[in-house]
């Protein structure tokens, strides 16, 4: 029995979605539930799994093809077993000869096909003299990745290239557009400004010192930096709900809840899962989604309702090691928390100078509805809850 294989069905913010790979060919065998392609739509990477199990008999569209919701893509024969490779000839047995020298071994099969190799890689391999075929690949399903090619050359003594100058131009993926599309949107549209203020982090560090074994105990998870800049932005978003609005407009819509947007970087892109809620979340709450999250877009299993809606967003730009920035506001938000990197610096505290873990912290906000008095005691806010931890616990 043929059945089809249609594109999901795509909420109404998304319009189509792109082929990005085929994981199965035509006259494969599939399983139920096995991945056969990967769709890729302005936010996420969308798996097709199969609906049942049988042979795959026909692939209406290829790969980098733009399909729209409910389009068939493909046909499965239901319960049909794929046809066996032809057997290899049999060898003839080996005449006698005289004393010849062996013949050189076959070539082993390449570990990675130029297919599975993704553009960056491609061209890292071209810049450093590397063949993919040679590197093991760490990257999803095997996938050699600008990582892998990067780690094997830099131990490789010989055969790099030298001189070359070579270039490549691959398209920008879905996700990159839209994500250029977005900042673009931001910078025309928003009259945005960027508050700066520091933070002292010693309490927020020797209270996870202190309370890191028993939080993990009590949890099964480690308590980290990001809870206490979301649970501190919960906050401070109640008690300046502006900071929290979102233009529609000619319209200010205030929301009563606190639903962040944590920045995540993949391969991809930076994508915002949205953690819902966070003002009634405890740290181990928080906590955990934000693994959890982590986890989806490592193994890309992110969906559209993980990126959907958010009202505030924080970003983390001290992971890669900077020291300050200014991040992007992402519309119809109106602020966006930048953190960076924590630097031991002097600081003077009761009349002494003091080595101290301080974090610069930003806020970009759109100066059309937050004024700067209010972008200011917000950082303050949050800065003096980061600096007085237990003043989190009772809300203040």
């Amino acid at each position: 029995m043929a059945i089809e294989v249609k594109v999901p069905v795509l909420p109404e913010s998304v319009s189509d979605a792109t082929i990005a790979s085929w994981h199965k060919k035509a006259g494969d065998a599939v399983k139920r539930d096995e991945n056969l392609l990967d769709l890729e739509t302005d936010k996420v990477v969308l798996e097709v799994p199969s609906p049942v199990d049988g042979v795959l008999k026909e692939i209406k569209f290829d790969a980098g093809a733009t399909v729209t919701s409910q389009q068939v893509i493909a046909v499965i024969e239901e319960g049909a077993i794929a046809a066996a490779a032809p057997a290899a000839p049999a060898a003839e047995a080996p005449k006698a000869a005289a004393p010849a020298a062996a013949a050189p071994a076959k070539a082993a099969a390449p570990a990675a096909a130029s297919a599975d190799v993704p553009p960056g890689a491609r061209f890292a391999a071209a810049t450093s003299g590397v063949n993919p075929s040679d590197v093991a690949g760490t990257g999803r399903r095997g996938m050699v990745t600008k990582e892998d090619i990067v780690n094997y050359a830099s131990g490789k003594t010989a055969g790099v290239a030298g001189g070359a100058r070579p270039e490549e131009r691959v398209p920008m993926t879905r996700m990159r557009a839209r994500i250029a599309e977005r900042l673009m949107q931001s910078k025309n549209s928003i009259a945005m400004l960027t508050s700066f203020n520091e933070v002292n982090l010693s309490k927020v560090m020797e209270m996870r010192k202190e309370l890191q074994d028993d939080f993990v105990k009590a949890h099964g998870i480690k308590l980290g930096f990001m809870s206490f800049f979301a649970k501190a932005a919960a906050n401070a978003l109640q008690k300046y709900p502006v900071i929290n609005a979102s233009v529609d407009g000619n319209d200010v819509i205030y929301h009563g809840y606190a639903d962040i947007s944590i920045a995540v970087s993949t391969d991809k892109g930076l994508v915002t899962p949205v953690l819902r809620n966070v003002e009634r979340m405890g740290f181990a709450e928080i906590e955990q989604g934000i693994a959890d999250y982590a986890k989806k877009a490592r193994d890309g299993k992110l969906g559209l309702d993980d990126l959907q809606g958010g009202t505030f967003t924080i970003t983390n730009g001290g992971t890669f090691g900077s020291l300050m920035s200014t991040p992007i506001v992402n519309p119809p938000q109106s602020a966006i928390l930048g953190m960076h990197a924590i630097k031991e610096r002097a600081i003077v505290e009761n009349g002494q100078v003091i080595a101290a873990p301080m974090m610069y912290i930003a806020l970009s906000y759109d100066h059309r509805i937050i004024d700067g008095k209010d972008a200011v005691l917000f950082l303050v806010d949050i800065k003096n809850q980061l600096e007085n931890p237990h003043r989190m616990l009772l809300g203040m």
